[in-house]
């Protein structure tokens, strides 16, 4: 049990990092690509992928999802494979990388709230502390990069669109929870992504795909490779891993690390200085990361697929 949960930790972590990067990634080439083009672009690559994978560890059993089952598995590519990427790459195009992340780091509040509201998790006064401090360890990372950046119409628009998509990852965690009581990370991660991804195809082809492609040049080839394979498949399989193991709120306090990602990238591609404020900002969202995910010694495990 320890060990799968240490396990679910590493998944989560590593998927934060590569969502990190991805949020300066997206930020460079929505610039270029439409956010319904992007959107459909960067996971149609990782479900293909996610596929292909699927076909040859599981064979046969990759149709073997029930009827009754899809309607959930399409709420759950909608919610995160549609919606949550157009909202996230259309606000990208309005508010600044650090900012935008600094507002998807809420999704743990979110995630907390509709799981009480589910009656699916109850979160100690530990974990409450944990939360709070870990999104006050963001707060303090960004407070004197001034994160508040862009002002006006735009910047409020971009604003809600980023809120919009952090409620659509904690709905997801939350709602995620059904499947695994009947399929594996591997299937319901491939399955939504399909389903999410064809959902959006007509609009984005509407929106001028095929005229895109043309376009494209290697850098932005590259990106859109990294974020479908790095920050697409293997990203957003850890993620679901983790729910499979630990709490909707376990899972989402590790999104506070993508804007602390986002500056350590700015500092090593881009020469910016790290300061003492950072690091101890960094400290900060570990502290409260380890307060929400140190295991209780009742050893209560979350909703779900028994393991």
């Amino acid at each position: 049990m320890n060990s799968w949960r240490l396990a679910a930790n590493a998944g989560a972590f590593v998927a934060a990092v590569l969502f990190g990067s991805s949020v300066v990634a997206v930020r460079v080439v929505v610039q270029e690509v439409p956010p319904l083009s992007l959107a459909v672009l960067r996971f149609g690559e990782a479900a293909l992928l996610l596929v292909f994978v699927l076909m040859i560890f599981r064979g046969r059993e990759l149709l073997s999802v029930k009827w009754r089952d899809l309607p959930l598995l399409v709420l759950l590519g909608i919610v995160l494979f549609a919606v949550f990427p157009v909202t996230f790459n259309a606000s990208l195009r309005l508010i600044e990388a650090s900012r935008g992340a600094l507002l998807l780091a809420t999704i743990p509040l979110w995630s907390a709230l509709l799981a009480r509201i589910a009656r699916s998790e109850r979160l100690s006064a530990r974990q409450v502390v944990g939360v709070f401090l870990s999104l006050g360890g963001v707060g303090l990372a960004l407070a004197e990069r001034g994160a508040g950046g862009q002002g006006g119409l735009g910047g409020l628009a971009g604003d809600a669109l980023m809120l919009v998509t952090a409620l659509c990852g904690a709905a997801y965690a939350v709602l995620a929870q059904r499947a695994f009581a009947r399929y594996d990370a591997l299937t319901v991660t491939t399955y939504a992504m399909v389903l999410g991804t064809l959902f959006l195809l007509p609009a984005a082809l509407v929106e001028g795909l095929v005229w895109v492609l043309p376009r494209l040049d290697l850098r932005t080839v590259a990106l859109l490779v990294f974020l479908g394979v790095f920050g697409g498949a293997l990203a957003f399989f850890l993620w679901t891993f983790a729910l499979t193991r630990l709490t909707p709120t376990q899972v989402a306090v590790y999104i506070n690390l993508n804007p602390l990602v986002a500056m350590v990238l700015a500092a090593a591609l881009l020469a910016e200085h790290l300061t003492l404020v950072f690091v101890a900002g960094f400290g900060v969202v570990l502290a409260g990361v380890l307060l929400v995910n140190w295991p209780r010694r009742t050893g209560v495990a979350p909703l779900g697929r028994s393991h």
